[in-house]
């Protein structure tokens, strides 16, 4: 007789994660660290950082991050660290602060595009910012516009 074997992994790579890196204003999934991510472990993704991707063919997600390593005073609120990162990837501009990780190490929150931010989990958001102890970089709002069309 046959044993089922549990399932250990979980990923919240779904429809609904833009699949290929996103053209100008295109659309890429924002994300936070999941319960299975180590941030003590990772010297690459800091605390608070904003994490914006897309996924690939493998099930995998490429990810770009913005951590404000040097502390720039436009960069403090979590929203202009998620526009940074989207800004690099759309841009293919060359970067250290890209990776390609396990989906099951991030969760999706939301979307990102050319023309902001839209939060589908921001309970999520405020969990890693207090997590990162940086709650007072929160958005103020699920939903943050830079233009309009």
């Amino acid at each position: 007789m046959s044993q089922e074997k549990p399932i250990i992994e979980v990923t919240t790579y779904s429809k609904d994660t833009p699949i290929g890196r996103p053209d100008i204003d295109g659309r890429a999934g924002v994300f936070v660290p999941s319960e299975t991510f180590d941030a003590g472990g990772n010297a690459t993704i800091r605390m608070g950082a904003g994490i914006v991707g897309y996924g690939n063919p493998d099930g995998t997600l490429t990810i770009y991050f913005e951590s404000n390593r040097f502390d720039e005073s436009s960069l403090h609120k979590w929203e202009n660290k998620a526009r940074k990162a989207y800004d690099r990837m759309v841009m293919g501009a060359p970067t250290v602060s890209k990776a390609k990780m396990n989906a099951s190490m991030l969760e999706q929150v939301g979307i990102i595009d050319g023309m902001g931010i839209h939060l589908k989990q921001p309970d999520r958001l405020q969990q890693w910012l207090e997590r990162s102890n940086a709650l007072d970089t929160a958005p103020a709002n699920p939903v943050t516009l830079w233009k309009t069309k």
